[in-house]
């Protein structure tokens, strides 16, 4: 029996490449190389491209009706759910704070981009279902 490495290259593949683009799109917007926005935010969004690849993997694979699909797909809801709520809110609420601040403090100013938009997302979700796709397709034994 062959190993399967697919639920290895899947996920990570899915970070690499909405990593990638994240990059290269806030690159072209700040006209610059942008190293310095490196993280939470952005377009698309790392996480949910992440847990999106494996639960499509997984229904790919399995079906929908497998139980790791149900656990792949709470895990997908629960890391959508923080980055459009919680962590968006974190963000919203350092901006409120750095506006606050004095110019006289020396520590550095709380990171404001923290969440995603639903848009964000949404391509994230969309790039981590195209690369459970393409992963699928190339990695799955022919008939």
């Amino acid at each position: 029996m062959a190993t399967d490495f697919s639920y290895v290259v899947t996920p990570f593949l899915a970070w690499a490449i909405a990593g990638t683009s994240k990059f290269v799109i806030n690159s072209v917007h700040a006209r610059k190389l942008a190293f310095g926005l490196i993280g939470y935010g952005g377009l698309p969004s790392n996480h949910s491209a992440i847990v999106s690849s494996v639960a499509t993997l997984v229904a790919l694979k399995h079906g929908i009706d497998h139980p790791a699909f149900g656990v792949a797909l709470a895990l997908a809801f629960i890391v959508v759910l923080d980055a459009t709520s919680l962590r968006r809110q974190v963000g919203k609420h350092a901006a409120f704070l750095n506006k606050l601040r004095t110019s006289s403090l020396e520590e550095a100013p709380l990171r404001e981009r923290m969440g995603h938009s639903r848009v964000e997302v949404g391509a994230g979700i969309l790039v981590g279902v195209a690369v459970a796709l393409l992963i699928t397709r190339l990695l799955s034994p022919t008939a």
